[in-house]
């Protein structure tokens, strides 16, 4: 085995939050006040999510976007440095409060997220302008819908026809008609954002619509019942997930694509997939966001 310095390096630029998690009997209705239990306070967002998934599993990672200059910024960064993720150009940013993620999560471990993004609204093109280069000097870049899609835009101009690979996921969801879809080469979207962003009433119509906008890959996940992947070449398979007991899926994606992400690296995208609904799975297993991202050693041998 080599040392995690020489391995493939993946780059993250996104957010980076504080979770403030609930747990409640049920999800509320509009209007209605219901008891929850006490207030848990979590280290999240999506972006720092996915880098401590793929750094855990034993990649390389270096990660980019905002913190505030409040005292949630020290903590989300110290437990960052503890998951050995590079957070060296991960800017403070003056007068402004840390993103904040307000969750509920239910008896049957499903969750309702309102976002306050803080500093991650301001992961601008002058930041971007500052660390493009080592974007690209990355293998594989990880991307999420939390920081401002106009950055993003932005940075998909900038990158190379052939390095890094980008894998996209496109939560939360927005409406992506200006997003140069043909500089990515894998989306990971759930069974509700790809009906959205695809602009379709079945998933298949819709993988077939990012496909006929250049992404190479699409991979929809799908809970309980594991993914599917619809490439360019007309492939397409389904990927069962493991019978698992799950008490929250509030990070299941982010466990999913920094899986993947660093299962790349090593397997064939077909194995690399499997590894990543299996890291998913298990991410239900636990509360809160980053404490329920698998370890090395629970994903040995999987895929």
């Amino acid at each position: 085995m080599t040392d995690r310095a020489a391995k493939p390096r993946i780059a993250v630029l996104g957010s980076l939050n504080v979770d403030l998690v609930v747990r409640v009997p049920r999800l509320p209705r509009p209007g209605e006040t219901i008891g929850g239990t006490h207030l848990l306070t979590y280290c999240g967002g999506k972006g720092a999510n996915q880098a401590v998934a793929a750094s855990r599993a034993g990649a390389n990672v270096h990660l980019f976007g905002k913190v505030g200059d409040d005292a949630f910024a020290g903590r989300l960064l110290e437990q960052l440095r503890a998951d050995r993720v590079n957070v060296e150009d991960v800017e403070e940013q003056a007068n402004c409060a840390t993103g904040a993620a307000m969750i509920w999560v239910d008896a049957e471990g499903e969750n309702s997220i309102v976002l306050s993004p803080g500093a991650n609204a301001e992961v601008d093109r002058a930041y971007l302008d500052r660390i493009v280069h080592q974007l690209i000097a990355a293998d594989i870049l990880l991307l999420q819908l939390e920081i401002p899609v106009e950055t993003m835009v932005h940075l998909l101009a900038l990158l190379p026809k052939d390095r890094p690979k980008v894998i996209l996921d496109p939560s939360p969801v927005q409406e992506l008609s200006r997003f140069p879809l043909d500089r990515v080469d894998i989306v990971t979207p759930n069974e509700h954002e790809i009906l959205r962003i695809g602009g379709a009433r079945t998933i298949e119509d819709a993988a077939d619509e990012l496909l006929r906008r250049g992404v190479h890959h699409v991979i929809c996940t799908q809970g309980e019942r594991g993914a599917v992947w619809f490439a360019a070449d007309g492939t397409i398979a389904h990927f069962d997930a493991p019978k698992v007991v799950s008490v929250d899926t509030t990070a299941a994606g982010d466990a999913f694509n920094g899986a993947l992400a660093w299962a790349m690296t090593e397997r064939t995208l077909e194995e690399a997939i499997g590894v990543g609904v299996q890291a998913g799975s298990l991410a239900t297993t636990r509360h809160g966001a980053q404490p329920s991202l698998p370890s090395a050693e629970m994903l040995k041998g999987l895929g």
